[in-house]
């Protein structure tokens, strides 16, 4: 099978997470951002089965953490939001001959065994696996092989539609629940939720928002 490479969108961290303004400072949610970040290529790094990892972006902080990971970086269509810059990876990972493990740099909580257990869930090509985000509503990960197996299209409500793309292509998506992929950060309630999850958890994430004092 072939590799099965990480590809991790990340927008620019200027005015980053606005839904999170009545908690938190701009300044303050630029830092959380980056520390999310962080805590997922920590994540990706220590994984046992991914082949490497690829993050796209123009951001100067996110550049430097990627490579600090080891990561590659690219820059084509970064600022075409998060399904563009995806599809750029996608297409950069297609001419290398890997598969593509996409997932957010806001979901802190995820770990090494998490993002394995993504990839060994992974059937003969062409497949598709996808994490639902706990609301069922986003698409925290998701592994396809190849990567334009299934049309890609991200937002708050990307679950049901990829299921169905890809089964309109004739794949059969394997469907995982995990609780840290699932567990992104862009609601004040979100926050909470990890909150409660977190203790316990070693992650810059954590220790950055009892900083803060949130």
């Amino acid at each position: 099978m072939s590799e099965v490479w990480a590809a991790v969108p990340v927008k620019e961290f200027t005015g980053a997470k606005q839904r999170l303004s009545e908690l938190l400072s701009a300044a303050q949610r630029e830092t959380l951002a980056a520390t999310m970040l962080e805590d997922v290529l920590a994540a990706l790094a220590g994984s046992k089965r991914l082949g490497g990892i690829m993050v796209n972006t123009v951001d100067p902080r996110a550049t430097d953490l990627a490579l600090h990971y080891g990561a590659h970086v690219m820059t084509t269509a970064a600022r075409d939001g998060h399904t563009g810059a995806v599809n750029g990876m996608g297409r950069r990972l297609t001419a290398a001959g890997h598969a593509m493990l996409t997932m957010p740099g806001d979901i802190p909580l995820v770990t090494p065994d998490e993002v394995d257990a993504v990839v060994a869930a992974r059937q003969s090509a062409p497949s598709f696996t996808i994490v639902p985000a706990r609301d069922e509503r986003g698409s925290n990960a998701v592994l396809c092989d190849p990567p334009a197996a299934v049309p890609l299209r991200f937002g708050e409500d990307s679950y049901f539609p990829h299921l169905a793309a890809a089964r309109r292509v004739g794949i059969e998506p394997m469907i995982l629940r995990l609780p840290g992929i699932g567990l992104d950060i862009d609601h004040p309630d979100d926050l909470r939720a990890f909150q409660r999850a977190a203790p316990g958890r070693s992650t810059r994430t954590l220790a950055l928002l009892q900083a803060f004092g949130v």
